[in-house]
């Protein structure tokens, strides 16, 4: 696959569909690689008039790893985090943004539909935040403005996120499994056999569960987007989860409110996950902001 490059930093990427269509940037959540965009879905968009881009972030997947950043100490983050004190990381979710921009300039895109899942949606509206003028669209999907205002993870989803990753292949497959029990879609459960598949290849692609904690570190660090949120002019669509227990509904409800002129589509019994009876829906409501963005210039 082809790799974008900024300085130390190599970020691999893949793209759908024609580069003559819309351009549309996926980014993936916390530890996530660009896999779990289905290749499916990103086909589903593609059909709809979509080149769509998938990346691997930084620390994460076959992009760069920064392992001589070393390791943060989540209970100090958390705690200076509670306390309103400034939070220090190795890197923040700006720089995130600005690794998404890197993609864009390598195929050469001044501007794009920007989409974000979890962690992806909040480094979405930074993009949105740091680069309004290359932003046709936000898409922010089961994340949140970083205000703590909004309520915690439930205690069993804080525990999963939390838990110290397994010495071996199959443990790690077994966790993804428990994992998918405690945070997906209570309306769509995933089959565990399709979850231990699709865990399988991504353990045998990457495995590199230090690239999770920075990144962790970088969404603690961040603050709230609330403010600058509000600043925004631009065709916004958040969509969540009602049955979310990792990032509560009211985060999706917060952005929305953030986000002058925002749609908001909440949908029953969808957890902390795309389940694939939801890609047409979702894929749908993707398509039809971007096409109403696009009329708009």
């Amino acid at each position: 696959m082809p790799r974008a490059i900024r300085d130390e930093i190599e970020l691999e990427y893949d793209v759908f569909g024609s580069a003559e269509d819309e351009p549309l940037l996926l980014i993936m959540g916390l530890g996530a690689q660009m896999l779990l965009w289905d290749e499916a879905f990103c086909e589903q968009l593609a059909s709809r008039g979509h080149y769509v881009i998938r990346y691997d972030n930084r620390d994460v997947g076959l992009s760069t790893w920064l392992d001589e950043l070393g390791l943060p100490n989540m209970m100090d983050l958390f705690g200076a985090g509670q306390r309103g004190e400034e939070v220090k990381a190795p890197y923040t979710l700006d720089d995130m943004a600005d690794d998404g921009m890197v993609v864009l300039d390598a195929l050469g895109l001044d501007r794009a539909h920007i989409c974000g899942a979890s962690m992806g949606g909040m480094i979405a509206q930074a993009v949105a935040i740091r680069h309004p003028d290359r932003v046709k669209s936000l898409v922010s999907i089961m994340s949140t403005t970083g205000s703590t205002d909004v309520p915690p993870p439930t205690a069993e989803a804080m525990a999963i996120l939390m838990a110290t990753p397994p010495p071996d292949r199959e443990a790690v497959i077994e966790q993804s499994v428990k994992a998918e029990r405690v945070i997906g879609s209570p309306a769509y459960p995933a089959d565990p056999e399709v979850v231990r598949e699709r865990s399988a290849r991504l353990f045998d692609r990457s495995f590199h569960p230090a690239g999770a904690a920075r990144q962790m570190a970088a969404i603690a660090a961040h603050g709230d987007r609330s403010p600058a949120l509000r600043t925004l002019d631009v065709p916004s669509l958040i969509i969540h989860g009602k049955a979310d227990p990792l990032v509560p509904v009211e985060g999706g409800i917060d952005t929305h409110e953030a986000l002058s002129g925002s749609e908001l589509m909440l949908i029953e019994g969808m957890g902390h996950n795309l389940p694939p009876q939801l890609w047409e829906e979702i894929a749908d409501a993707i398509s039809k902001l971007t096409r109403k963005a696009s009329a708009l210039h």
